[in-house]
């Protein structure tokens, strides 16, 4: 007889109730960890101050509002998605984890507890137009408010007048939500889920072709940076016991999370890859913890700032590691972006490059499936696309990485099938 290896055990169910309230209490722990750092009325004044501002990339809103005004934006932001999922009963699957971590990421750069939500309603227009079901779509609607940055740049531009630019930003706004969906879906197969980012894709070229119609009647958005230092020792030791708690809620919820990690280590990556499906989410949240010790790591090891931006980058990292990131993976594509700094005309330790080495990850898919040397290659190529395609979209689509890794993958994928081919190599079936 032929031995028969026993089949893996399933994977530890979590009440996907759990999960969301898991999330919320890392949202939560944001507002706390804001509340100890300014008074209520220098936060009430942060926050009004992030709201009116303008916030394309890069607004970072520690520097407008404090890094207290700054977290409590972003854990608000998040604890009000979660209640959006809790309405509408939409499954909490690993998509929705890294939908809200990015919730919380960019709610500490771009995003605010205003400008999300008119491109949220244009998801739900779509939704209801398509006569289908929102919470199939909610997802989108919160991946979508990539182009949160557009509702506040006509609503708070100097060159038109607010009784005009409030509506216009409502209706561009509304629009943007309601052709993401159906944009995002056909776009996906120009990379075929070697690019995390599918919507970072989709709205680099919608937010092109935005900013190219507002160009042409010669509103023309103003360049913005705002980026904060020496804040390492404080913000460190905060995202430390962050991470720290994820390693350990992760084994409280799962004994065998360790072997879970494993299993998710051994996973390409390519989308859609749900790791909470694969291992549970007790292994899928001690992934998130190490992969976000692992981002943290490289800013500080490159001597880089931890700020609004950066964080929202290792928070991104962090939830997309329920949804196709981990270690294994992700490292080729930061080390490729740091031997493309090496090589080119800027610091690793600049914002742009620290960004691209974070953000860059999305192209993980590619060292997962086709090894570390191609992962190196794609980090090496996106260092340069990443810092090409920013003046587009003015800045006005957040996810500027994405929608360079999206043009990346694009490109990239067919070559190193075509290259694996000539080896004899037999790829399969890559679509996802």
């Amino acid at each position: 007889m032929t031995a028969q290896n026993p089949p893996a055990d399933p994977p530890r169910t979590t009440p996907e109730r759990t999960i969301l309230m898991i999330v919320a209490a890392y949202a939560a722990a944001f507002v706390l960890f804001g509340l100890t750092l300014q008074s209520p009325a220098a936060l009430f004044g942060g926050l009004a101050d992030i709201v009116t501002t303008r916030d394309a990339l890069l607004t970072d809103y520690f520097g407008v509002g404090g890094i207290g005004g700054g977290c409590v934006n972003a854990g608000l932001l998040t604890l009000a998605a979660a209640l959006v999922y809790r309405w509408t009963g939409a499954r909490i699957t690993g998509a929705s984890v890294a939908a809200l971590f990015l919730v919380l990421g960019f709610g500490l750069f771009g995003k605010n507890l205003v400008n999300v939500w008119a491109i949220v309603l244009g998801v739900y227009l779509y939704a209801r137009f398509r006569r289908e079901p929102f919470a199939s779509h909610v997802n989108t609607a919160f991946f979508g408010a990539a182009l949160a940055p557009v509702f506040s740049e006509i609503l708070f531009s100097t060159s038109i007048p607010f009784a005009l630019g409030a509506p216009l930003a409502l209706a561009t706004s509304l629009l943007i939500g309601f052709i993401l969906a159906p944009a995002a879906a056909h776009l996906f197969k120009a990379h075929m889920g070697f690019s995390l980012y599918n919507m970072g894709f989709t709205a680099g070229i919608v937010g092109t072709l935005i900013v190219a119609l507002y160009k042409s009647y010669g509103f023309v958005p103003d360049p913005v940076f705002v980026w904060t230092t020496g804040h390492n020792l404080l913000l460190g030791s905060f995202l430390t016991v962050v991470f720290a708690s994820m390693l350990g809620v992760g084994y409280f919820l799962d004994r065998g999370a360790l072997e879970g990690v494993r299993q998710i280590m051994r996973a390409p990556g390519q989308a859609p890859s749900d790791f909470i499906a694969l291992a549970g989410f007790g292994p899928t949240l001690a992934n998130m913890g190490l992969t976000g010790f692992v981002g943290m790591i490289y800013v500080l090891a490159i001597g880089g700032s931890l700020n609004g931006p950066v964080i929202g980058a290792i928070l991104t990292i962090v939830g997309f590691s329920a949804y196709g990131k981990h270690p294994r993976n992700i490292a080729p594509i930061m080390l490729g972006v740091f031997m493309g700094s090496l090589l080119k005309p800027w610091g690793a330790a600049d914002p742009s490059a620290t960004l691209a080495a974070l953000f860059g990850t999305t192209l993980a898919p590619i060292a997962g499936r086709f090894g570390w040397g191609w992962g190196l290659v794609a980090g090496f190529v996106h260092s340069s696309a990443a810092m090409s395609v920013g003046p587009l979209h003015a800045g006005l689509n957040l996810y500027n990485n994405g929608f360079a890794a999206g043009i990346v993958a694009s490109v990239l994928v067919p070559v190193i099938l075509a290259v694996r081919a000539g080896f004899g190599y037999d790829d399969g079936d890559l679509k996802a």
